[in-house]
């Protein structure tokens, strides 16, 4: 899976990869921009589940989400199972720091292509990108 930076095309057509950052801590989503940006990913931020859904209801479209689980307003579960009932295909990466294995389970069972503890490191993101069916 390209995802710019390296080995992209300098002609300009190849559509820069793009991510959406769902999470309400500012630290956290300020850490993993900076994580996607150092190795060429566009980024876009929404604070909490509703304002990802509003996103995707406007139209836009990601390559990737990273979702926190725990969120204002809405949290990640159901954020991540609406854009799958609308018909969005991107990968959907959980992000969480939560212990509950029940609730946990609930995150992936809600359409999650994978899980990962937070925060997000580069190795982890790296992983994530390398293996497009996890």
């Amino acid at each position: 899976m390209s995802h710019g930076g390296e080995g992209s095309s300098s002609k300009g057509t190849e559509k820069p990869f793009t991510a959406l950052i769902v999470d309400d801590n500012f630290l956290m989503h300020k850490m993993h921009e900076s994580i996607l940006k150092s190795i060429g990913i566009t980024t876009q931020i929404a604070h909490n589940g509703k304002e990802a859904i509003d996103i995707f209801r406007s139209g836009a479209n990601f390559d990737i989400v990273f979702m926190d689980m725990e969120m204002p307003i809405m949290n990640g579960i159901e954020a991540t199972k609406e854009p799958r009932a609308m018909g969005v295909v991107c990968k959907i990466v959980g992000v969480t720091s939560c212990e509950n294995t029940d609730e946990k389970e609930a995150f992936k069972q809600a359409g999650l292509d994978i899980l990962h503890e937070k925060p997000l490191t580069l190795a982890k993101v790296n992983s994530i990108l390398e293996h497009p069916q996890n």
